[in-house]
């Protein structure tokens, strides 16, 4: 996977990051969803490259081989907003002032964070198979909680991580035929790390809480994504069957945002990486930017 792309761990501060980046070009920040790690994006990175961007996929606070924040009782150390702040001090250290942020599933999440808190970094956004936390709970309905119980099982402590790591593959499957098999490999390391569940856990937990306020803050106070935005959802997945049309609802968050359906299950990334890497490089291309570039920082010593 990620054949010359550079693969290290740099600190950012609270956590060190592990990070895949390789390219040249406009930078665009891929974000993975839960149980994946940065390499769920090993067929749309390379294709990114190839249609000239530099590209950035990092394992998020909690994920795959990235740093584990210590556990506050409000659950913030697994915010989106501390996820958001990680990353815009990876990209800066990368050099990338500026850059396009692209987030699937518990990533939409973090995308959107970015977007709100950061607007001056982020240039473009991909919002890809969610709808914000708190319109999401706010339309719950008994075919919500049928599907998505585990929101709210992930939500209570400790018999999540006891249930999960008694048998992990019965809780998140996976081939490596669909997946590819070095990135099935790192997905099942990950989900068997207690650490590692622990902190995934957690993201469900700040879901439920310090997330959904900062969304319903935003509101209170009429912020919404500033640059342009692009929603894709997967076809195979129930985006429609709950929310009927979910761009709809991104409308109210994004006064610039179009939608383009992906024929695909969940995992759109793994399951149609062309129509994926094709859709984002459109957006990247919709009214040229132009991209300030900070100096790379050298990676600070880790005891």
């Amino acid at each position: 996977m990620f054949e010359g792309f550079v693969d290290e761990r740099i600190d950012v501060g609270e956590v060190a990051l592990r990070v895949r980046h390789g390219g040249d070009g406009p930078p665009v920040l891929l974000v993975h969803g839960h149980p994946r790690t940065g390499s769920t994006w090993h067929r749309v990175a390379p294709r990114l490259v190839e249609a000239g961007f530099t590209v950035v996929c990092p394992d998020m606070r909690g994920y795959g081989r990235s740093g584990k924040a210590a556990i506050r009782p409000d659950h913030s150390q697994q915010s989106k907003r501390a996820v958001a702040g990680d990353l815009v001090r990876l990209m800066r250290h990368l050099g990338h002032a500026e850059f396009a942020a692209a987030g699937h599933d518990r990533g939409c999440y973090v995308a959107m964070r970015l977007a709100l808190d950061h607007p001056a970094a982020v240039r473009r956004v991909v919002l890809m198979d969610g709808v914000p936390i708190s319109e999401a709970l706010a339309r719950c309905d008994a075919r919500f909680a049928e599907a998505w119980w585990h929101w709210f099982f992930y939500a209570q402590p400790g018999k999540p991580e006891r249930a999960i790591l008694a048998d992990p593959d019965a809780w998140y499957t996976g081939s490596p035929e669909r997946m590819g098999a070095a990135n099935h490999d790192e997905f099942r390391a990950a989900t068997r790390d207690p650490e590692t569940v622990r902190a995934m856990l957690e993201d469900y937990r700040a879901g439920l809480g310090v997330d959904r306020q900062h969304e319903l803050d935003d509101r209170a106070h009429g912020r919404t994504i500033a640059c342009p935005a692009l929603f894709l959802w997967s076809t195979g997945d129930d985006m429609e069957e709950l929310y009927g049309d979910p761009l709809a609802i991104w409308r109210e968050w994004a006064a610039d945002i179009r939608g383009v359906p992906i024929e695909s299950g969940h995992h759109m990334a793994e399951e149609n990486p062309a129509a994926v890497a094709e859709a984002i490089s459109d957006l990247l291309r919709r009214g040229a930017w132009s991209t300030r570039r900070t100096p790379p920082r050298p990676a600070a010593p880790r005891p």
